[in-house]
C-alpha cells in the first residue's frame, strides 16, 4: 500500500466503499441504521487495534477533544448516511453524501464573506449553484415516490461529512497518523450506533446477518485507510476527483445487482453534482497553490 500511486489508493477504495454500500441495503432488511454504524465501528477498531500492535505503534494521543469532535461529526453523517442507502437507489444515496465538496465550498465562500479577506470567487459560487441544481434534480424523484426523508438524510450527510473531512484535515496537520484518525472515529461509531440502536431497537442475528456486518465493517476499514493514506501522500485535486468514481460503481451496482433503478432526472443531477464537484475542488486547489499553502484533504 505504500508504494501504490495515490490515484491507484482512490480508485481501489472508491470501489470498496461502493461494495460497502451493496452490503448495508442488503443489511438494512435485518437491521437499523445505529446497528450497522455500531458493528462497523467495531470491527474497525479491532481492525486498526490489531494493525497497530503488529506494527509497535501506539494509539495514544494528546488531542482527544478533537478525535472527539470528528468522531460526532463523522458518526452522525454515518448515521443518516446508512439511513438514505437502506431506501434510495445506491447511486442516489451515494451521490447525495458525495455533496461535501459542495458545503465545503461553501462554507469557504461564507467565511470569507463574513470576514471581509478577500473578493468571493464568482466561479466557486457558479460551481455551487449549479451542484445545488443537481441536488434538486436528484431529489425529485424522491419527492415522488415518497422518500423525501431518506433523501434529505443523504442531503444532511453530505454537510455534515463537510465539516468532519475538514477536522480531518486538521488532524493530519496536527500530525496524527491514519490508523490513529480512523481508530478513534471507529470507537465513535460503536458508542453512537449502540446509543441510537437503544433507542431505535435491537435486531436478532442471523448467519446472513452477521456476514453483511462484517463486510461492511471491513470493507470500509480498508477503503478508509487507503483513502486517508492517498490525502497525505497526493494531490488533493486529482483524489477529491477520483472519489466520484465510487458514483459510478454505484450506478453500476444498481443497474447490474439491485431492483432500484436511476431515473433519467437523477442521473442528469448525478451528472451536475460530479461536475460542480470537481470545478469547487480545481477552484480550491489553485487558490491554495496561489497562497503557497497545502490544498484541504480529506
Amino acid at each position: 500500500m505504500g508504494s501504490m500511486p495515490a490515484s491507484w489508493l482512490v480508485v481501489i477504495a472508491s470501489l470498496l466503499f461502493a461494495t460497502m454500500g451493496v452490503c448495508i441495503k442488503l443489511a438494512a432488511a435485518d437491521y437499523g441504521s445505529g446497528e450497522i454504524v455500531m458493528y462497523r465501528g467495531m470491527v474497525g477498531a479491532l481492525m486498526i487495534g490489531a494493525i497497530s500492535r503488529w506494527h509497535g505503534g501506539t494509539l495514544r494521543t494528546a488531542m482527544p477533544a478533537r478525535h472527539f469532535l470528528r468522531s460526532l461529526t463523522g458518526v452522525t453523517a454515518l448515521c443518516l448516511w446508512f439511513y438514505a442507502i437502506a431506501a434510495l437507489p445506491l447511486a442516489t444515496a451515494m451521490t447525495l453524501n458525495y455533496t461535501s465538496s459542495l458545503w465545503i465550498a461553501l462554507f469557504l465562500l461564507g467565511g470569507a464573506s463574513m470576514l471581509g479577506t478577500k473578493a468571493v470567487d464568482g466561479r466557486l459560487v457558479l460551481a455551487a449553484l449549479v451542484g445545488f441544481a443537481g441536488i434538486v434534480l436528484v431529489l425529485r424523484p424522491t419527492i415522488e415516490q415518497g422518500q423525501l426523508w431518506y433523501g434529505l438524510a443523504g442531503l444532511s450527510s453530505g454537510m455534515v461529512s463537510a465539516t468532519g473531512y475538514l477536522q480531518v484535515a486538521a488532524l493530519g496537520r496536527a500530525g496524527e497518523p491514519e490508523g490513529r484518525i480512523v481508530f478513534y472515529f471507529s470507537v465513535g461509531g460503536v458508542f453512537g450506533g449502540a446509543l441510537l440502536a437503544t433507542l431505535t431497537g435491537w435486531h436478532a442475528h442471523t448467519w446472513r446477518g452477521v456476514g453483511l456486518l462484517l463486510a461492511v465493517g471491513v470493507l470500509a476499514t480498508v477503503a478508509q485507510l487507503l483513502l486517508t493514506r492517498a490525502y497525505v501522500g497526493g494531490p488533493a485535486l486529482v483524489i477529491a476527483s477520483l472519489q466520484y468514481l465510487g458514483i459510478g460503481f454505484s450506478f453500476l451496482y444498481d443497474v447490474l445487482l439491485l431492483t432500484d433503478r436511476v431515473t433519467w432526472p437523477a442521473l442528469a443531477g448525478i451528472v451536475l453534482i460530479v461536475g460542480a464537484g470537481v470545478g469547487a475542488a480545481m477552484l480550491r486547489s489553485r487558490a491554495g497553490a496561489a497562497r503557497g499553502g497545502t490544498p484541504v484533504r480529506r
